[in-house]
């Protein structure tokens, strides 16, 4: 008997078909269709970088003359855009540590520990995913100044700390975890924490980069709350920097190698990334 190869939720046996076939040729044909509009935009500003201010104002051509990249370089050395990628990367390296420390500890509790009350704390975290995080930007930030956090890189990492989205994925993953192991290190003397730590934390790698890749595409990308806390210091991220350059004196060509700059690290997150992306959003909505 000949084996049978598939291809998705079509088989090969099936694409013999001539009605499969060709409704087949029209997902494709409309998939790269939707694809192709949702890729013209990055790829007219990456090519619109490459124009100097004259040709991107006088000329609607969208294939610049020369790709010469002094441009973007001249740019970069302008607006000092080494200073505010650094800023970000220091957001986004706390904000990762936070997202994976304090809500992955919150997510084994409430999984493996469940103390007294886990299930009403549980309803809470999942009360908190239909509260739009918008309507507690004013007491939020009302808090950050009380306590004397405006103008530091801890708001950011807190806030990502407390994650209703994060906690419910650690909580589905450590539910998994062999309870066997769990009560091997309590007999041994271990405690919940040192579990977690020891046990659970080098358990979770799949998880972890799961998280990891969600926190640093929110950390870079989130734009009110640091614009709110860092405006006017030293620490401005790529986008509160953006957002200033909006209504300074930068030109138009410069404003666009600018959102260039802001755009590349998301991109390349993706593209590397895209397997783990893509597999946990679906596992995600299966399991949640």
């Amino acid at each position: 008997m000949a084996k049978v190869q598939h291809n998705g939720l079509i088989r090969d046996f099936d694409l013999r078909q001539s009605s499969v076939k060709v409704l087949y040729n029209v997902f494709l044909v409309v998939g790269i269709l939707i694809a192709f509009a949702g890729l013209a935009p990055l790829i007219w500003i990456i090519l619109s970088g490459f124009k100097d201010l004259r040709e991107f104002v006088g000329e609607t051509n969208i294939i610049p003359r020369s790709f010469s990249f002094e441009g973007y370089a001249v740019t970069w050395n302008r607006l000092n855009f080494l200073r505010f990628y650094r800023n970000s990367f220091f957001s986004v390296a706390g904000s990762v540590v936070s997202a994976i420390f304090f809500n992955g500890l919150l997510g084994y509790t409430l999984a493996k520990v469940r103390p007294a009350g886990y299930k009403f704390v549980f309803a809470l975290v999942m009360w908190s995913l239909l509260i739009p995080a918008t309507t507690s930007v004013v007491p939020l930030f009302i808090n950050i100044v009380r306590i004397g956090l405006v103008g530091t890189f801890f708001p950011l990492w807190l806030s990502i700390g407390a994650n209703a989205f994060f906690v419910v994925l650690f909580k589905n993953f450590f539910e998994d975890l062999p309870q066997s192991l769990v009560e091997a290190a309590q007999i041994d003397g271990a405690t919940n924490f040192s579990i977690f730590l020891k046990i659970a934390v080098p358990l979770s790698k799949p998880i972890i980069m799961v998280i990891t890749i969600y926190a640093i595409n929110a950390a870079w990308s989130d734009f009110l709350l640091p614009y709110l806390v860092l405006i006017g210091t030293d620490l401005e991220t790529v986008m509160v920097r953006l957002f200033q350059f909006r209504g300074g004196r930068t030109n138009d060509i410069d404003m666009v190698r600018a959102i260039v700059f802001s755009i590349i690290p998301p991109i390349v997150l993706f593209v590397f990334f895209q397997k783990q992306i893509t597999g946990m959003a679906l596992q995600s909505g299966i399991k949640g």
